[in-house]
């Protein structure tokens, strides 16, 4: 896993004016709460702690960055939907969110986790909505596919990429599971590619 053999962490930011300066080449892991993203950065990563995993839903409340290599960053966004925090801070998250990967130059494309048992829910929609216009290419991670029988996981891995191919994402997809380590070479060889 050469692309994330030496990452290390290097900044945090709560608003849209305390992220680091807008150069470089980054990639975005973004997710509903509870859908495995920390459990997927630190599998990618081969660390059992680069990434806060946590039971309950919504510990990630920063835009989290971490170096990669040749000017290459990895973002780890806040998680969405479903958390027990107050609407208010909620408010902010999306807000933050949207505005992060609507507007952000240095960002190549967005890593977006779903429970492979829960896909394509609401807030993951808005979240492509929100990011079609930039026309960057977006990776699906359906997490915790180890969860689900082989017939059920292709079930999944189809339909997935049926809805996508229907809304005219440019977007593709896979399965995977920190747990028992599967698709982590597909995954990297994706976000290097969006990485270029």
């Amino acid at each position: 896993m050469k692309l994330f053999a030496n990452v290390v962490y290097t900044a945090s930011a709560h608003d849209l004016d305390q992220l680091p300066p807008d150069v470089g080449a980054e990639i975005a892991f973004v997710g509903r709460s509870n859908a495995g993203k920390s459990s997927a950065i630190n599998t990618l990563a081969n660390h059992t702690r680069l990434a806060y995993v946590s039971k309950t839903p919504g510990r990630t409340q920063l835009i989290n960055f971490f170096a990669l290599n040749d000017g290459k960053s990895l973002v780890d966004l806040p998680g969405y939907g479903y958390a027990k925090v107050p609407p208010t801070v909620k408010a902010h998250w999306e807000y933050t969110l949207a505005g992060y990967v609507s507007g952000r130059d240095s960002l190549r494309g967005l890593v977006l986790i779903m429970d492979a048992r829960h896909p394509l829910k609401p807030g993951d929609i808005r979240l492509l909505d929100w990011y079609q216009p930039t026309g960057k290419p977006v990776h699906c991670l359906l997490t915790k596919a180890d969860k689900l029988s082989r017939a059920e996981q292709n079930k999944t891995l189809k339909l997935v990429l049926d809805e996508l191919a229907r809304a005219k994402r440019n977007a593709t997809a896979q399965l995977f599971s920190a747990l028992k380590k599967t698709g982590v070479i597909e995954a990297e060889k994706r976000i290097a590619e969006m990485l270029g």
